[in-house]
């Protein structure tokens, strides 16, 4: 059996599978399926099981295939993962940016993004080193960008201010998969765990030696009724983000008596 990724990634091929412009990609093998088939098969396993679970092999096994018949469509693992968030991508709404300037529009770019990792918990374990340099992903970026163009940032300012949008908004999202997971191998939810451990630690957690951890923890607790809220944490850091981003824009603004940063 081939290893899942046999040798360092070819970059040509990498991108022709993410393009679908050469080989066998675009079409149908003799065992009738195709890129799209596979694709499509590695993310409903991923959904369901997550990322751990995907396998060339799990893959194919649910495909009705041999494992080995996938190489002819997918070089590796790792290059099967870098297709299926291309296509996840694929499923955002690109239509034009919100109305309201780039406040909004960054705010509805996070949501969506946060829908996606809801819809697809397993995107939060994806190692994010690297850009996917997929047509879905390129399509993204643009669109995610193009509130922040003619507000005075420079193009690396531009960047930087999405990367630190969506970087807040995975790792909400992965504290909420973390979350799901922990209760699903538990068999307890955060609410039954807190409900079951907070009495305890009133007993045993001394108000005078850790008084401003009891009272904000006793706070928190009683507000979600757990040590924390994913949805929450994701809300209110997403505020927080724009408020800052929104400062380094009023110090751009082209017109300094706009009350509105443009």
């Amino acid at each position: 059996m081939a290893p899942e990724n046999p040798g360092p990634a070819d970059p040509a091929r990498s991108l022709a599978l993410l393009w679908r412009t050469s080989g066998p990609s675009g079409r149908r093998g003799r065992q009738g399926i195709d890129v799209e088939d596979i694709v499509r098969a590695a993310v409903d396993l991923a959904d369901t099981e997550g990322l751990a679970a995907l396998s060339m092999r799990r893959v194919a096994h649910q495909l009705g295939v041999g494992t080995m018949s996938l190489y002819t469509y997918v070089p590796g693992k790792d290059e099967l993962v870098e297709a299926m968030v291309d296509a996840v991508y694929g499923e955002l709404d690109l239509t034009a940016p919100a109305p309201g300037g780039w406040r909004r529009h960054l705010e509805a770019v996070a949501r969506r993004n946060w829908e996606l990792y809801q819809r697809h918990g397993w995107l939060a374990q994806v190692a994010t080193g690297r850009a996917v340099l997929g047509p879905h992903a390129i399509a993204k970026y643009d669109h995610e960008l193009r509130a922040l163009d003619g507000i005075g940032l420079t193009d690396v300012e531009m960047d930087a201010v999405l990367t630190l949008v969506l970087g807040h908004v995975r790792t909400a999202a992965r504290a909420a998969w973390e979350a799901a997971r922990t209760e699903h191998r538990s068999g307890m939810s955060d609410e039954q765990w807190w409900a079951a451990h907070a009495p305890h630690l009133t007993r045993v957690l001394d108000p005078d030696r850790f008084p401003v951890a009891a009272r904000v923890g006793a706070a928190a607790g009683t507000a979600h009724r757990a040590p924390h809220d994913p949805a929450h944490d994701f809300e209110f850091g997403l505020l927080r983000v724009l408020d800052g981003i929104e400062a380094l824009v009023r110090t751009r603004t082209v017109d300094p008596g706009a009350t509105t940063p443009r």
